[in-house]
């Protein structure tokens, strides 16, 4: 009973996260570009608010340009392609300035170039494609919750200490089920299955890597926009590096 308190309990983070999923699926029933784009964006800025914040960066007028980016991304053919004008841009100010304030650019790499990564994956590969990364993230994430809640023991990383190895194999066992699920829409099962098992690892990492950030930043959550759940990062911190793997490997494989 004590186990079920501890893995049930927190109704707040429970039902903050069907108000989410809920949230999404409408976005998915509607399939609509501007809309997805418009979601994405939403998410985009929140998150590029929270990274500037754990990167030390207060400069405010990088969010014009930030949102001139994503502005951008709405009209040309491939978003991915934006990450090396921002590059270029970031080396000539660098080359120009000779002082110029690295921290600057970090907020461009994470969680920007991502995001550009998630269009992309609409873009190029429609609403099954942003299903197929929400299913083994989702999956992942929620596997990896209860199996650590229930068994979890053998500590898996110390920039994570709450995340255990029993939880991580757990997670991706679930989310590798449920995303080749999805996956078979584009492909044969064993090709679905090995993606899905480089996406719900790359997002493992994602998520390790910002609990690294936060851990630098000396904060617990990235935000407190959403109530038990933290903030934007918080929530897509998986989907930040699945993305750009699921967009490679269906670029390459598919």
């Amino acid at each position: 009973m004590e186990q079920l308190k501890r893995m049930f309990g927190d109704q707040k983070r429970i039902m903050t996260g069907i108000g989410m999923i809920a949230a999404v699926l409408l976005i998915g029933i509607i399939d609509n570009f501007f809309l997805t784009w418009l979601l994405l964006g939403v998410a985009f800025l929140f998150a590029f608010h929270e990274a500037m914040k754990l990167f030390g960066v207060e400069n405010t007028t990088v969010y014009f340009y930030a949102a001139v980016l994503w502005l951008l991304a709405a009209f040309y053919p491939n978003p991915d392609d934006l990450v090396f004008i921002v590059l270029i841009v970031y080396a000539s100010m660098l080359a120009y300035s000779g002082d110029f304030d690295k921290k600057l650019f970090l907020p461009f790499l994470y969680p920007t170039v991502s995001f550009l990564f998630l269009l992309t994956l609409y873009n190029d590969f429609g609403m099954m494609a942003l299903l197929w990364i929400l299913v083994v993230v989702a999956g992942s994430d929620i596997g990896a919750y209860f199996t650590g809640k229930a068994i979890g023991k053998t500590k898996f990383s110390p920039t994570s200490p709450n995340k255990t190895v029993e939880g991580v194999v757990g997670g991706v066992v679930l989310g590798v089920i449920l995303g080749s699920m999805v996956g078979t829409y584009y492909m044969a099962l064993q090709t679905a299955v090995l993606i899905s098992l480089l996406v719900s690892l790359a997002s493992i990492f994602g998520d390790l890597y910002e609990s690294y950030l936060k851990r630098q930043a000396g904060v617990k959550d990235s935000g407190t926009l959403f109530p038990g759940h933290g903030g934007m990062l918080d929530r897509v911190d998986g989907y930040l590096f699945g993305g750009v793997v699921l967009v490679i490997m269906l670029r390459g494989i598919a």
